[in-house]
C-alpha cells in the first residue's frame, strides 16, 4: 500500500513562518505589554496611583496590590513593577498583576532557556486579541498567532484547553510564541505512520474499546480510532456488542480494511484469533456425534454451542421425531447439553447442522416391532381433517378414514373430537412411506351382516325406494340396510315408470357381509316365484283337488 492512500489531509501546505509571526506583531499594539518601574504616588480605599515616567501617572485598582486577606503589600513610595498594558486618553493603563504573570514568564524562559523552542505545552484559551489568542498555563501567558491557531471558522475556542508547541521566543516583546497547528500535523503524521502499520503489517495489536453500539464497536488503536463491526467479533456469526464487552475493555483487534475516501479503519476481533473452521474441518465430518451446548431457542430450532467460536443449527424438524412439535422449548432448554449428529459440515460457508432426533430410535422402527396388520390398538386423536382422522399410537400416527370410521356413513369430524381415546384395528402397514391405515369398522358388525342372518339369498323381499341412479335404483330394505338394483335387473319393470318413495319387490341377489352390500333383482322375481310354489306343491303329501297349475296361478298372482 502506498503512503498516498492514506489521504493528503496529512500534507497541508505551511505558511512561511516568518511571515506569520510579523504579521502577528503588526497587529499588536507597539504600546501594549512593556514592563516598566513606578513609584507609588498615593493610595485610597479604591485606586493607586503610580507614577511611571509619563505626563499623568497611571492608575490601577486598590485589590491588586492586596494579599489573599486582603492586607496591602506596598504604601506610598514605594518602588514597584508594573506592565504598562495601553492608554486610556493620556493616562497610562498599569497592572501589577500582569508584571507579575511577566515575571513569571522571564522564570519560565530562564529555566527552559537550552530546550525552549519545540517544548510542548497545554494552557486553556483566555482571551482573544488582534493577532490571535491568548494561552494561559501555570499563569504563563502564551501567544498562539491566530495562523497558528487552526482552529475551524466555527469555532468559539475560549475557555477551551488545546495543546501547542513553543516555536519561538521573542526577547524584545516577552513574548513565547505557540503553534497548535504544529501539533496537530504531528498527530497526523503520527496518525498516518501507525495507520500504514496496522494496515499494511496486519498484527494483533491492543486498542481500548471507547463507545459501543448495537452495530459495532469504536476502539482506540493507539490515537487512532477503527469500527469493530458485530459480524467481526465471533466466528459464531453477528452478536450483540454490548452482552460481551464493556467500554474501556482492552481487547486484540487486527486491522482488515481501510477507506481512503472516507478515511475509515475496520477492525476484526476475531480475525486476531486463531479460525476455529480450520480445526474443525480436521476434526469433524458428516455423520459425527458431538456434545453441544444449547445457546439459544429460536421458534424455528435452537443455536448450540460448540465450545470452541462455532456455532450450529438444530432446526426444528430435526428436534424430535414428533410431528406435531411446537416450539423446540417443549424439548430443550438453554445451557442444556446434548448429543447430536452431525448432517451438514459446509466449510467454504462456515455452516454446521446437526440433529438430535436421529440419535434416536426411530418411532416407526419401534412400532413394526410391536404391531401387525390384524392388531387392535387403543390411540388417541390427535388431528381431524375433511377426510378422515389421525389417531396416535405409542409415537407414531395412523390414518382412520371417514369411510373405515362408521358402518352408518358418518364422518370422523361428526363422530369425535380431539383427544378422544379410539379402539381400531391395523388395516394396513406401508414400511416404505411410514404410513398406518386404520379402521373401526373392522371391530363393529355390518348392518348388512345382521340382515343376513335372517335372510338368504333367494329370498324374496320388499322396500322403499330411496334414490334412481343413472345404474341403478337403491331400495331400503331395513334400518341402515340398502339393496342396489341394477339397470339389467330391473326386467320387466322399466326405470321411469319407478318414482322415490315407492315400493318395489324383488329377490337377494347377493350378501356381501364385508363390504355391507346388497344386490337385489326384479329380473329374478317370476322365476323365484315359480321355484317357490314348487317346492310348496312338493312339500304336500296330497294335492288333493289341488292341481299343479293352480298353485302355480296362485304363487304368480
Amino acid at each position: 500500500m502506498h503512503l498516498e492512500e492514506f489521504g493528503d489531509d496529512l500534507n497541508e501546505e505551511f505558511e512561511d513562518f516568518e511571515t506569520l509571526l510579523n504579521e502577528s506583531f503588526k497587529n499588536e499594539d507597539s504600546n501594549e505589554n512593556r514592563m516598566v518601574k513606578g513609584v507609588i504616588v498615593s493610595i485610597d480605599d479604591e485606586n493607586v496611583l503610580i507614577d511611571v515616567g509619563s505626563k499623568i501617572e497611571g492608575r490601577l485598582s486598590v485589590d491588586e496590590i492586596k494579599d489573599s486577606e486582603g492586607n496591602l503589600l506596598f504604601k506610598t513610595g514605594d518602588e514597584i513593577n508594573v506592565m504598562m498594558t495601553g492608554h486610556r486618553g493620556e493616562r497610562p493603563m498599569v497592572s501589577y498583576k500582569k508584571a507579575l504573570k511577566a515575571a513569571k514568564k522571564e522564570a519560565f524562559v530562564a529555566e527552559n532557556q537550552e530546550n525552549l523552542e519545540g517544548m510542548e505545552i497545554k494552557g486553556i484559551v483566555t482571551r482573544k486579541n488582534k493577532g490571535g489568542y491568548i494561552i494561559e498555563t501555570g499563569d504563563i501567558e502564551f501567544f498562539l498567532p491566530r495562523s497558528l491557531a487552526a482552529f475551524r471558522e466555527d469555532e468559539r475556542p475560549e475557555r477551551k484547553e488545546v495543546d501547542a508547541r513553543i516555536v519561538k521566543y521573542d526577547a524584545e516583546s516577552g513574548s513565547i510564541i505557540i503553534s497548535r497547528r504544529a501539533i496537530l500535523n504531528e498527530k497526523r503524521k503520527e496518525r498516518r505512520e501507525l495507520l500504514k502499520k496496522i494496515v499494511e503489517e496486519k498484527e494483533v495489536i491492543k486498542g481500548e474499546i471507547k463507545k459501543i453500539k448495537s452495530y459495532g464497536m469504536f476502539v482506540d488503536v493507539g490515537g487512532v480510532e477503527g469500527l469493530v463491526h458485530y459480524s467481526e467479533i465471533s466466528y459464531k456469526g453477528p452478536v450483540n456488542p454490548s452482552s460481551i464487552y464493556k467500554e474501556g475493555d482492552v481487547i486484540d483487534v487486527i486491522a482488515i480494511d481501510y477507506d481512503k475516501k472516507t478515511k475509515k479503519l475496520s477492525l476484526s476481533i476475531k480475525a486476531a484469533q486463531p479460525d476455529p473452521w480450520k480445526d474443525i474441518a480436521e476434526q469433524l465430518e458428516e455423520g459425527d456425534t458431538i456434545a453441544v451446548t444449547v445457546s439459544n431457542i429460536e421458534p424455528y430450532g435452537v443455536f448450540v454451542d460448540l465450545g470452541n467460536e462455532i456455532e450450529g443449527f438444530l432446526h426444528i424438524s430435526e428436534l424430535s421425531w414428533e410431528k406435531n412439535l411446537k416450539h423446540p422449548s417443549d424439548v430443550v432448554t438453554v445451557g442444556q447439553e446434548i448429543d447430536t449428529e452431525v448432517i451438514e459440515l459446509d466449510l467454504e460457508n462456515r455452516k454446521l447442522r446437526v440433529s438430535l432426533k436421529r440419535l434416536q430410535a426411530k418411532p416407526f422402527d419401534e412400532f413394526l416391532k410391536n404391531n401387525k396388520e390384524g392388531d387392535i390398538v387403543t390411540g388417541t386423536i390427535t388431528t381431524i381433517t375433511d377426510f378422515g382422522a389421525f389417531v396416535k399410537i405409542g409415537a407414531i400416527e395412523g390414518l382412520l378414514h371417514n369411510e373405515d370410521a362408521s358402518w352408518d356413513s358418518k364422518k370422523c369430524n361428526e363422530l369425535f373430537k380431539v383427544g378422544d381415546e379410539v379402539e381400531v384395528a391395523i388395516t394396513k402397514i406401508d414400511a416404505a412411506s411410514e404410513r398406518v391405515s386404520l379402521s373401526r369398522k373392522k371391530l363393529q358388525d355390518s348392518p348388512v351382516k345382521a340382515f343376513a342372518a335372517k335372510h338368504s339369498i333367494g329370498d324374496i323381499v320388499k322396500g322403499t325406494i330411496l334414490s334412481i341412479k343413472d345404474f341403478g335404483v337403491f331400495v331400503k330394505l331395513d334400518d341402515n340396510v340398502d339393496g342396489l338394483i341394477r339397470n339389467e335387473d330391473l326386467y320387466p319393470v322399466k326405470v321411469e315408470e319407478l318414482s322415490e318413495g315407492s315400493e318395489i319387490e324383488a329377490v337377494i341377489a347377493s350378501i356381501d357381509s364385508k363390504r355391507n352390500k346388497i344386490r337385489l333383482s326384479v329380473k329374478r322375481l317370476e322365476k323365484q316365484r315359480e321355484k317357490d310354489a314348487m317346492d310348496e306343491y312338493n312339500s304336500q303329501e296330497e294335492i288333493g283337488s289341488s292341481t299343479l297349475g293352480d298353485v302355480l296361478k296362485d304363487a304368480l298372482k
